[in-house]
């Protein structure tokens, strides 16, 4: 059992010293390769997460955990993922899946498929609800939309893939569509069908990487509450970058706290946190 020490972060008895040095090479860490920004007030929740990793590695200390990470190893990954916000529900910000409903009807053209991006798919309830969305407008099992959800962290992914969520996620859901795309399991627990697990590719993606796997146009790109935690030049940045990869007409969906009407000129505000890139 290690000796109890004082937590700067909590003021209370911890497992494991974390002094001010050992915040800051996280933060450090963090930012220079995932481009996230951690607050000071994240500090206790830096501690919780990580704490368990010095657990599952055998690490008696902060200080030689963080020293010991190398990016591309297994426990790099562990590390990042750790400290990823996950937050996510179906239907969330439900008025951007009626806005995606109009602008897949508006955009559909027979002999082609819309093309939708979810650029922080997190545990993939996002990408599950713009394929219903998809379902819903065309009516189909199998609507002409293709759909790719990629997120920095693997774990999360392996759920999203999964696409099994138990009952209190799932009644985010109206329960018209739950029997209607969902299978519901033996453990109680529901599946997405398998027509609409069809519609969605999923891949890793860092979002700060200098290339992108995601290849455009899209009609609509979601980067919804995960841009808040990058600095304002780095939002603009990938703004930027998402803008040219818009089809002429297509719809950037971002979180109800992230605000780009000003600091960028290839995209315009149309309602409620959706920007649109104009026709060319």
């Amino acid at each position: 059992m290690h000796a109890a020490t004082t937590s700067p972060a909590v003021g209370v008895p911890s497992e494991f010293a974390f002094d001010l040095q050992d915040f800051e090479l996280v933060r450090t860490l963090l930012k220079q390769h995932t481009g996230i920004s951690l607050s000071e007030s994240k500090r206790g929740m830096v501690y919780s997460r990580l704490a368990r990793r010095l657990r599952a590695t055998g690490q008696r200390n902060f200080r030689d955990y963080l020293n010991g990470l190398r990016q591309g190893t297994a426990e790099w990954e562990q590390f990042v993922n750790a400290l990823t916000t996950n937050l996510t529900y179906f239907y969330r910000e439900s008025h951007h899946f009626e806005t995606l409903a109009t602008l897949l009807r508006t955009r559909a053209k027979p002999g082609t498929k819309l093309r939708v991006w979810c650029s922080a798919a997190s545990t993939g309830e996002e990408p599950w609800t713009i394929a219903l969305t998809a379902a819903e407008v065309f009516g189909s099992l199998t609507p002409p939309v293709e759909i790719l959800a990629t997120d920095l962290d693997t774990g999360v992914l392996a759920t999203a893939r999964k696409a099994t969520y138990n009952a209190e996620t799932v009644s985010k859901v109206p329960e018209a569509l739950v029997r209607r795309y969902f299978i519901r399991e033996a453990s109680g627990d529901f599946t997405v069908r398998p027509e609409l697990r069809s519609l969605v590719t999923f891949k890793q993606q860092n979002l700060l990487d200098a290339n992108w796997q995601a290849k455009g146009p899209f009609d609509a790109i979601f980067c919804r509450n995960v841009l808040i935690y990058f600095d304002r030049d780095t939002q603009l940045q990938i703004v930027s970058r998402f803008a040219p990869m818009l089809a002429p007409g297509g719809s950037l969906f971002v979180g109800h706290s992230e605000n780009f009407a000003h600091g960028q000129r290839a995209l315009r505000l149309t309602g409620r946190t959706v920007y649109v890139r104009d026709d060319a």
